[in-house]
């Protein structure tokens, strides 16, 4: 559901990396995955998480919490974080009276250099695992091994992506909606440094579109530190 993982491949608008909402939402947003790890703690208001944004006029707030360390990735089925797969929750919080819709929306991972990183589908996660650490210094040693990583780890990977991607195309009146997504960073040494993640196309239920949103993401690097 979101963007192929074969890295900075464009929405056919042009306009930036295939992201989640390029392709049909489901119904409902899985909040507590029944068949995960562990379940994901429940969802806070978005003001509460470091990394936020909120836009007063339209009673919109809305968090970032990226799950880089092994301890917080550790619901998950599959190890991303050693691929320098990056899961960031999205926390979205509406205190209107009237629905948002996502219908149209696009959430972007956007570099401290600019680059516009879309999120990933689960296919793209699975040849970003299988790919070497860094293949620069990739020397083999031994036998040459043939078959990949298996069924069994993309089957890990396509039920993590069912059960914890953000699929809301709506957030109600006075209710927070939660999910992840995923973004392939392997380009980048400390890929939240200097980073921030992009909303456009958010709209209100008469179809008015909202101010983009851009959450900085060092808040949330910053909030580690502090003892």
């Amino acid at each position: 559901m979101l963007r192929s993982f074969t890295r900075l491949t464009r929405c056919p608008d042009n306009h930036c990396m295939r992201s989640l909402l390029c392709l049909p939402f489901a119904a409902a947003l899985l909040v507590l995955p029944v068949l995960a790890q562990h379940a994901p703690p429940p969802p806070q208001n978005a003001d509460q998480y470091p990394s936020f944004e909120r836009h007063a006029g339209d009673h919109l707030s809305i968090a970032a919490d990226p799950y880089e360390t092994p301890k917080k990735a550790s619901i998950f089925r599959v190890d991303y974080v050693s691929a320098n797969i990056i899961p960031i929750r999205i926390i979205i919080t509406n205190e209107g009276d009237t629905p948002i819709s996502l219908d149209n929306a696009r959430i972007d991972f956007i570099t401290a250099a600019g680059d516009k990183v879309p999120a990933a589908e689960p296919r793209d996660a699975e040849r970003a695992i299988d790919r070497p650490a860094d293949p620069r210094n990739k020397i083999p040693i031994g036998p040459i091994k043939v078959g990949g990583k298996g069924k069994n780890q993309d089957k890990k990977i396509e039920q993590d992506f069912s059960e914890f991607q953000y699929n809301a195309i709506a957030v109600e009146p006075h209710t927070t909606r939660a999910g992840f997504l995923f973004y392939d960073l392997q380009d980048l040494e400390s890929p939240l440094s200097g980073a921030h993640l992009e909303l456009r196309r958010i709209q209100s239920s008469d179809g008015r579109e909202l101010f983009a949103f851009e959450i900085p993401l060092n808040k949330y690097l910053a909030s580690k530190t502090i003892p």
